[in-house]
């Protein structure tokens, strides 16, 4: 399944922390199966926030190009699953996810289809409150442009503050191992579907 790519976004401002471990759990379970990952860090790509000049219209990407958002974007169209993670800042997503999800909203909309049938999951690292508020956020995206969204056996978020501390949270590290193989699963599955039965997006 070595076709089969998925590209994980971590929207924390901290590279290598919480949100990146939990995304590389799911990637662990994505990898048995011969399925390429690749992890992007926001905290390495300055994305500024939507204009909302519309101006992506019928172009397929931002027509701004001196931030890292168009690259990122591509690299969302190419994959056929995308897992979103965000630590949780203010009882939501952190403002670098943000600023993604208001930008990639804009040019989807715009351009319909254009994420179409792509695989998606949402993830957040939580120190106490506003996981769910965050994850809402994430599964929003995916849902208005029309993707599957991948779920598990609770919430997909796990707890800790410092980074490290997600993997003393045995129940969210088992349920990001779950996510994964269902992910899996569906990806797998879905690939196999779109061989026999060619669509358009």
């Amino acid at each position: 399944m070595g076709d089969i790519k998925v590209v994980g976004i971590n929207g924390s401002a901290r590279t290598d922390g919480n949100t990146a471990i939990i995304i590389r759990m799911i990637f662990q379970e994505l990898n048995k199966a011969g399925i390429e990952t690749e992890l992007v860090q926001l905290a390495d790509v300055g994305i500024e926030p939507c204009r909302a000049c519309f101006a992506c219209k019928g172009r397929g990407n931002c027509v701004f190009s001196k931030d890292g958002f168009a690259e990122v974007f591509d690299k969302m169209v190419k994959a056929d699953g995308i897992i979103l993670g965000s630590p949780v800042y203010s009882a939501d997503v952190s403002s670098r996810m943000k600023a993604l999800l208001d930008r990639g909203g804009v040019v989807a909309a715009t351009n319909p289809g254009i994420l179409k049938h792509k695989v998606g999951a949402a993830v957040a690292a939580v120190r106490r409150a506003g996981g769910m508020t965050a994850i809402d956020t994430m599964n929003h995206f995916f849902l208005n442009k029309e993707m599957i969204v991948i779920g598990s056996t609770y919430w997909n978020m796990v707890y800790g503050r410092e980074i490290g501390d997600v993997l003393k949270d045995d129940e969210g590290i088992a349920n990001m191992r779950n996510l994964g193989q269902n992910m899996t699963l569906i990806l797998t599955k879905f690939h196999l579907y779109r061989d026999r039965h060619p669509y358009k997006r």
